[in-house]
């Protein structure tokens, strides 16, 4: 009995001890996290035929809102899902932000436009891969690679 009380008294403190030993918030958030707007998603993807891929993607029950399949490339919708196809333009997929738009391609206020998230991004220490011009305004975009390789396009159309 002595041993059963003791082993409880050994487990509530332990609680206890976790419970209030734990890290505060402010210690847990060293780096700052800074919401950036950075508008629609999507995945541009590098495709070998694009009429195939079309076809395949509706299959899937997505649509097409825009592009221009004699131009090669096609952006195609599922609800708030969009792939853009794109035959022959880049190497590999890329994933892809819009500031500025809605998944629709509709413009949203406010937003960060590709500028300011390219200033946050130095200053995190972020490598680019291209850079906008920050003496100019309007339609601008920059790259990077994840570190997994994977290309990132913050692409402002407005």
């Amino acid at each position: 009995m002595k041993n059963l009380i003791l082993i409880l008294i050994l487990v509530v403190a332990a609680f206890l001890f976790g419970f209030y030993a734990r890290p505060t918030e402010s210690e847990t958030h060293k780096i700052k996290i800074v919401p950036m707007k950075l508008g629609a998603f999507s995945i541009s993807l590098n495709v070998k035929d694009i009429k195939a891929s079309k076809k395949f993607y509706e299959s899937l029950g997505f649509t097409v809102l825009g592009g221009d399949l004699k131009m090669n490339y096609l952006i195609m919708k599922n609800g708030n899902a969009l792939i853009g196809l794109f035959q022959g333009m880049f190497e590999g997929n890329i994933l892809t932000f819009n500031p500025g738009w809605n998944e629709n391609g509709e413009n949203v206020d406010p937003f960060d436009d590709v500028r300011k998230i390219q200033q946050h991004l130095l200053q995190s220490g972020i490598k680019l891969t291209s850079q906008a011009d920050t003496k100019t305004s309007g339609p601008a975009s920059i790259t990077l690679t994840d570190p997994d390789g994977n290309v990132i396009l913050i692409d402002q159309h407005r």
